[in-house]
């Protein structure tokens, strides 16, 4: 090794010492930042926490606002809509059948080909599309244009042979994932929106209004002959779309921006239900679970906070610590209290700069940095920038740790939380015990990005429910239903097709 070499190594193990010593004192400094960022997340984590003890509670207690909201209109935080969907798809379907999948700012229109029992799902063709801003906060006429212009193209692309005879008019099923009032199987009115929609979106179409009637209006003003013969939300076209499939399907669940549940509910069991039990046996009974509330929640100060500043205090609390549009929320508060005292992300604290905690977008803060490049060009006698990097990037890969331990307390509690409201499901239904000679599953279909992509929530959900019920998961089937609401939306349209078999032939 020349003279240089050996010279430049003696300098860089005296930079190394050098910045190692201010380190060293630093962390002694630093203690206690770190003992207090660490009690913060301790303190989180006990409040967040979901024992078996307290899972069952929860689960109970879904059981008891079930069957308080099949009981009477009211009578329970669930709102337990009746779907009037008397006839779930059995697989005889044949023909064709356009499906209408609306629940954000995006939508999805489908065509799917039927061939009955022997072919199934013959063919299946789909197409995105994006709600442009501005028809964000136009009129209702305005949106539903634009939905009824885009189906019209859509329909346009049928390819030849699956064209409709002039007297047969196209039929479909029609998606809108918001809590609706049914009147019919293919009409309903607005309740209310979720999933964070905004004071502007509210103005799309108006509380208490027929969103068939409005879609059907802009359909004709588009010159396009179609029936809508089923309306459902996400969680009806899911079971729906399961039971197709697997005729032990009893249950479906969304797990992504929001969060709701459907079951198959015995019509005798509808206290509230007027209908003719002889010819209605069972019935698709969506819960709106997303605003289930119960002192057994565990609840704490971010998830109070986050609530009162919504624009729906009060209501869908259960939705707010399971739901994907929120856990990134829920850690971002965490992450500001650790910031205000203990210092942590103390150059990210500032709620004056662009990427501050405090603007919502805390992800945005952590690009990486040409600390190798910084060092290298350090010339400050003390090598006061080589001992701040080094300095920054433990402190990073501690706040690292933090950070994805955050994560993973927020994330298991809504998992688990989901498991109990599965659970309470099973109860309800009478599925959560093992009876003698009794060998049919139970199959709960499930759909949505937070389950679909988050592997941690998806794990520890289904390990929550063995967990909870023992030999009993054993007959518990969970599935994942891809676009389950979508296909199960154009089977339930076939279902209910004003057309005979006949007329197929």
């Amino acid at each position: 090794m020349g003279k240089v070499a050996v010279g430049a190594a003696v300098v860089c193990a005296a930079a190394v010492c050098a910045a190692a010593a201010l380190v060293v004192r630093h962390r002694m400094k630093s203690s206690g930042k770190w003992a207090q960022a660490l009690s913060i997340l301790r303190e989180f984590e006990e409040k967040c926490g979901t024992p078996i003890s307290k899972l069952k509670q929860v689960a109970d207690a879904m059981t008891v606002e079930m069957h308080a909201g099949v009981a009477s209109e009211g009578g329970s935080k669930l709102k337990m809509i009746i779907s009037y969907i008397d006839n779930l798809p059995t697989g005889d379907e044949k023909g064709l059948f356009y499906a209408l999948d609306l629940g954000g700012t995006n939508f999805r229109v489908l065509r799917v080909h039927l061939g009955g029992k022997e072919h199934r799902v013959v063919k299946q063709e789909f197409e995105e599309v994006s709600i442009p801003p501005h028809l964000m906060t136009g009129s209702s006429d305005a949106l539903f244009d634009f939905i009824a212009s885009a189906l019209a193209k859509f329909v346009a692309t049928e390819s030849d042979g699956l064209h409709f005879s002039p007297d047969r008019q196209r039929e479909m099923g029609f998606t809108f994932s918001f809590p609706v009032r049914q009147t019919s199987i293919s009409s309903g009115t607005l309740i209310k929106w979720t999933k964070g929609f905004s004071i502007e979106m509210i103005r799309l179409i108006l509380v208490g209004q027929d969103v068939v009637g409005e879609l059907t209006k802009a359909m004709e003003r588009v010159g396009l002959d179609m029936r809508v013969t089923a309306l459902v939300n996400d969680t009806i076209g899911t079971l729906a779309g399961g039971r197709y499939h697997n005729p032990d399907v009893v249950a479906a669940v969304i797990l992504g921006t929001g969060t709701n549940a459907a079951y198959v509910e015995r019509a005798h069991a509808i206290p509230k239900w007027h209908g003719l039990l002889q010819f209605y046996l069972n019935r698709g009974t969506c819960m709106e679970w997303g605003n289930f509330r119960s002192s057994h929640l565990p609840l704490t100060e971010y998830d109070e906070a986050l609530d009162a500043e919504s624009l729906n205090p009060g209501e869908q609390i259960s939705e707010k610590i399971i739901s994907g549009m929120y856990l990134g929320e829920i850690v971002r508060r965490v992450l500001c209290r650790m910031a205000e005292e203990a210092a942590f992300f103390w150059r990210y604290c500032s709620s004056k700069t662009k990427n501050s905690l405090y603007t919502k977008v805390c992800l945005y803060c952590f690009h990486r940095t040409p600390h190798t490049s910084a060092m290298y060009h350090d010339t400050s006698p003390d090598l006061k920038i080589v001992a701040t990097k080094l300095k920054d990037i433990l402190e990073l890969l501690k706040m690292r740790k933090v950070i994805v331990e955050l994560c993973d307390i927020v994330a298991s509690r809504g998992a688990r939380l989901s498991a109990a409201g599965i659970v309470g499901i099973l109860k309800k239904t009478g599925r959560d015990a093992v009876k003698d000679g009794e060998k049919q599953k139970s199959v709960v279909s499930l759909d949505g990005g937070l389950y679909e992509h988050y592997t941690k929530f998806r794990t520890c959900m289904e390990d929550t429910l063995v967990e909870v019920l023992g030999d009993v998961s054993n007959n518990i089937v969970i599935e994942h239903s891809n676009d389950g609401s979508g296909i199960g939306a154009a089977l339930l349209a076939a279902s209910h097709s004003q057309y005979t078999e006949a007329d197929e032939s």
